[in-house]
């Protein structure tokens, strides 16, 4: 069968995009890095892949906001492919500054493009948090990860990494069981601790889904952990797996499967 195709989109300052495509790369699938400018120029079409992958970075320096330049790049210039690609049942994963991108094109957590309704804000911490958490999986609406319960250790890198939202929109986005990925305790209970919780993202939340379940934005970094020795206690652990591995296996297996 031949290889799931990944769109890595890279930009000025994303920094996080081998890491991204090796991580395809490992468990089957095949990684290209396409510059925004490919896609604005029409050389590359998002129709020609099965997956849109935004890495982590700091997309054009993270002027104005995380992820701001970028997600009105695709709101003015990309928004009708990018949208056809979308109705055509394409699957996008923004990781760290890829999720900062999709929330604030308007893509998460409502698929309401060029309408931001929430936000990742500045860490309650006030500064960079570049640490390893406990982050559970939760039964949610994504369709490539598989409903499970699994507690995982994710490394983490971020300065603007607080999900907020208005009470209303929180309460949708729960109610519609989009949150895919909680930050816990050591117990897998989730926390607003620092810093068990990095940023003081409200409900604990790290990562979520849209409405389709095709759309998936989270600030952990599964693709930091894709081999055992990436993670620093390797040795004492005795992990069975790397944590991160399940993303990438689980999303490429719904692909071929579809």
């Amino acid at each position: 069968m031949l290889k799931p195709k990944v769109c890595v989109l890279i930009t000025d300052g994303t920094n996080c995009d081998e890491e991204l495509a090796y991580a395809f790369e490992k468990f089957g699938g095949q990684a290209i890095s396409v510059h925004v400018n490919e896609l604005r120029n029409k050389n590359k079409k998002f129709k020609d892949f099965q997956i849109l992958a935004l890495p982590g970075g700091f997309a054009y320096g993270d002027d104005v906001a995380s992820g701001k330049i970028l997600a009105v790049e695709l709101i003015s210039f990309l928004k009708d492919q990018l949208t056809e690609y979308i109705n055509k049942g394409g699957l996008i994963i923004g990781i760290c500054n890829g999720f900062q991108v999709l929330v604030r094109a308007g893509l998460l957590p409502f698929n309401s493009f060029g309408k931001m309704e929430a936000t990742l804000a500045q860490n309650d911490s006030g500064h960079f948090e570049c640490l390893w958490v406990n982050v559970r999986t939760e039964k949610s609406r994504c369709l490539f990860l598989k409903p499970k319960t699994t507690l995982v250790q994710l490394a983490i890198n971020h300065g603007e990494g607080r999900f907020y939202a208005n009470p209303k929109t929180i309460a949708r986005v729960e109610h519609s069981e989009l949150v895919v990925f909680r930050y816990t305790d050591k117990f897998g209970k989730p926390t607003q601790t620092y810093p068990a919780n990095p940023n003081g993202s409200i409900n604990a939340v790290a990562g979520i889904c849209d409405l389709s379940g095709r759309i998936l934005g989270l600030m952990p970094h599964p693709e930091k952990f894709v081999d055992l020795t990436q993670h620093p206690n390797w040795r004492r652990q005795k992990f069975e797996k790397p944590h991160g591995s399940f993303v990438f296996e689980e999303i490429l297996e719904y692909v071929r499967g579809s």
